[in-house]
């Protein structure tokens, strides 16, 4: 009997997975390292048949190296040995030098003295010291921001930006291709069609020249004149101002900073506008003359795919290493990965008091539900582990030891961990720890424990576990 039409058909739809199958099960064996990332994917495209495969090629496939690679070779001629900041590196700093030491050679960046770091407090604080700087500005302005809204205080920001690009300022704005609108940009459209310079950090319409998932930049960089720079965890967006209703008010902390480190973060945002758009910023308007400003020791820290590797998380092991009394983070989101989770519970074991805050209730609910199936390990090891707000904090905040800082943009899970671009700064100034570990324990609301975690009905700790196998991509 010959074989049906319908057999045939089955038939060759059987080959054709398997063939595709293989071929993707034999990348995944060649450029995955994580063992058990590994055996999920390989179990993925085997199982399911083609959508495991296109799942793959959409969320699983590194498209990192190649494009780094690129940002490498966009490396601001300023990052040169020969710069003059090398006047205000500064070593040793007491009981962290050897942390001090580990970052340096990370980094490639000196730690320098002479710096003054202001706290800014909500959007209600910023935005007003933000905005001044920007009409204030007589030479240059770098803004990079994740989020931009064209919502009333976004307006107000793009009126700004516009009046300085009129009044003869060099103004540069990157926003990223999904965070400020994949389809709709207003605020980017605005400042284009005024002649504001504005680009949009890989962003594609076309799917395979634009991860959509990975290579996010999470940066909030501004920095005018090269002298006066901000950033932290602030995005632009009515939200973040008080008038906002409390249930979708987000609280932040944001960064003002002048001296010579201004220096670093002007670099990094060149970096990310050369890689976007091939425009290499260079000389005295965006790179003057550097002054002294306070007594701040400070240095910037980046981290990204490739390049960058995972070097805010190895400061923040470092330190955690390092700490002798207490550690302290404050995070909207906390899925940190096994590393740090296993750092912070060793801290824990051996009588370092480890404090960690969360949000009640954040933004992202998946988030939260993969929090509460990865947090049962640094209960048992003896963390604490806190809940704050209403309203929902947004800020990324660590202390260690009361003397050392670490602020910036980057969140503690493994999306800004190891795939998003961030930038943090930090702090060997025990008067600004201070107050970061102050603002961070006014916001230990309420206790999370193994009995709240147990309480939990079957239906929704199966529903906290699945989302937890999602955490590399949420």
């Amino acid at each position: 009997m010959l074989p049906s039409a319908t057999t045939l058909t089955l038939d060759g739809l059987l080959i054709s997975h398997c063939t595709v199958a293989m071929i993707a099960a034999g990348h995944i064996l060649l450029t995955k390292r994580d063992t058990s990332a590994a055996i999920g994917w390989i179990g993925t495209v085997l199982v399911v048949p083609f959508f495991g495969v296109c799942l793959y090629l959409f969320f699983g496939i590194n498209r990192v190296h190649r494009l780094a690679r690129k940002l490498v070779q966009a490396r601001n001629p300023q990052e040169s040995g020969a710069d003059p900041v090398v006047r205000w590196s500064r070593g040793d700093t007491g009981s962290f030098r050897l942390l001090s030491r580990m970052v340096g050679r990370i980094t490639g960046r000196p730690l320098l003295g002479g710096n003054q770091l202001d706290i800014l407090i909500d959007g209600d604080n910023a935005y007003p010291v933000m905005l001044e700087a920007i009409r204030q500005a007589e030479s240059s302005i770098m803004l990079s921001s994740y989020i931009f809204r064209y919502d009333r205080i976004g307006k107000i920001f793009v009126s700004a930006l516009i009046e300085a690009h009129r009044r003869g300022v060099a103004v540069r704005v990157l926003l990223d291709g999904i965070g400020a609108g994949y389809f709709l940009c207003p605020a980017a459209r605005a400042l284009q069609e005024a002649g504001v310079p504005c680009e949009r950090f890989l962003h594609s319409v076309l799917p395979w020249r634009m991860p959509f998932i990975n290579l996010r930049n999470h940066r909030k960089i501004l920095v005018t004149d090269g002298a006066t720079g901000f950033l932290g965890g602030l995005n632009i967006g009515d939200e973040n101002c008080g008038a906002t209703d409390i249930a979708k008010r987000v609280g932040d902390m944001h960064f003002r900073v002048r001296g010579p480190v201004v220096r670093q973060l002007a670099e990094a945002f060149a970096w990310d506008w050369s890689f976007t758009c091939g425009e290499e910023l260079a000389g005295r308007t965006w790179f003057p003359p550097l002054t002294e400003e306070g007594t701040e020791l400070l240095r910037v820290v980046t981290a990204g795919p490739d390049t960058d590797l995972e070097k805010i998380e190895y400061t923040a092991l470092q330190a955690i290493t390092l700490a002798r009394h207490s550690v302290r983070l404050m995070t909207p989101y906390f899925l940190p990965g096994t590393r740090l989770q296993s750092e912070l519970a060793l801290a824990a074991l051996r009588g370092v008091q480890v404090e960690i805050i969360v949000p009640r209730q954040s933004n992202h609910r998946i988030m939260d539900w993969a929090c509460r199936a990865d947090i049962h390990p640094m209960l048992d090891a003896g963390c604490r582990v806190w809940l704050s707000g209403p309203p929902f904090n947004h800020a990324k905040l660590m202390v260690v030891d009361r003397e050392w800082a670490f602020v910036g943009s980057s969140n503690f899970d493994t999306r800004s961990l190891r795939l998003n671009f961030e930038i943090n700064v930090e702090s060997y100034q025990a008067g600004f720890a201070e107050k970061i570990d102050d603002f961070i324990c006014s916001h230990r609301c309420g206790r999370l424990t193994h009995h709240d975690l147990d309480e939990r009905i079957l239906p929704v700790k199966l529903r906290d576990a699945a989302m937890r196998l999602f955490s590399p991509y949420l």
